[in-house]
């Protein structure tokens, strides 16, 4: 009997000891996973997308919105006073956040040393076809220095997020391939799926001397845009 007693005990003992180091050999092998996790954590995690080029932006060029990256408005549009002068030529853009708009950059192409000008305005007009900001007389600045500048608004106005439309009014006389503007080659493609109120370029009523306070923009017509008179660049700032 008490060799038997032994024989058992001896082996109770063996099972427990491998029981521990069976316990030992888990409890190292979970103290090594947080190390594991740690160092994993310290991996930059990817990004989901959105990371890479998206392209020239507004800020880039410290203005806050524009009709499209000035690098493509290469082309230039021309009229002659008869096709241009008195209507109001209106630009369609989109502001996705609230902004202070205090200019309208506009795309110089080209000056006509001998033109006449005269009661010549940039002004906004929001998707009512309410008149909410215009400048001064732009004539002087038509007939100086050809390239990319800001006219400034009469006063500066809070934006907020939605439609607007950028007006553009020349009156006087002027050399067809004298005075012209910036744009992009797009032709009568501008207004692709679109119909007014909404067109993205289209002019408005004729021998106008001022800008009108409100314009129906159900009335926006492509005759004049279709000619050549289109897509000029714009931006804000």
């Amino acid at each position: 009997m008490r060799t038997r007693t032994t024989t058992a005990t001896t082996g109770l003992v063996t099972a427990i000891a491998a029981l521990l180091a069976l316990a030992g050999c888990t409890a190292a092998g979970d103290s090594s996973r947080p190390a594991a996790s740690s160092s994993a954590a310290a991996v930059p995690a990817q990004s989901g997308g959105g990371s890479g080029f998206e392209g020239p932006r507004p800020q880039d060029q410290n203005l806050l919105a524009w009709t499209g990256d000035p690098n493509d408005a290469g082309h230039v549009t021309a009229q002659s006073p008869a096709g241009v002068g008195g209507r109001v030529t209106l630009v369609r853009i989109v502001l996705r956040e609230q902004i202070t708009w205090s200019n309208v950059w506009l795309g110089l192409a080209g000056i006509d040393p001998n033109a006449q000008l005269a009661n010549c305005y940039l002004g906004v007009y929001d998707a009512k076809g309410t008149l909410v900001a215009a400048t001064p007389d732009i004539s002087p600045q038509l007939m100086t220095d050809a390239i990319a500048k800001p006219f400034a608004l009469g006063k500066p106005f809070t934006a907020a997020p939605g439609t607007y439309f950028i007006a553009l009014l020349l009156n006087g006389t002027w050399a067809t391939n004298g005075l012209t503007l910036k744009s992009t080659g797009a032709g009568i493609s501008v207004n692709a799926g679109l119909t007014p109120p909404n067109l993205r370029y289209s002019t408005l009523l004729t021998g106008q001397t001022s800008l009108p306070p409100t314009v129906n923009l159900a009335e926006q017509s492509t005759s004049t845009i279709n000619t050549g008179w289109a897509s000029q660049w714009y931006a804000i700032s």
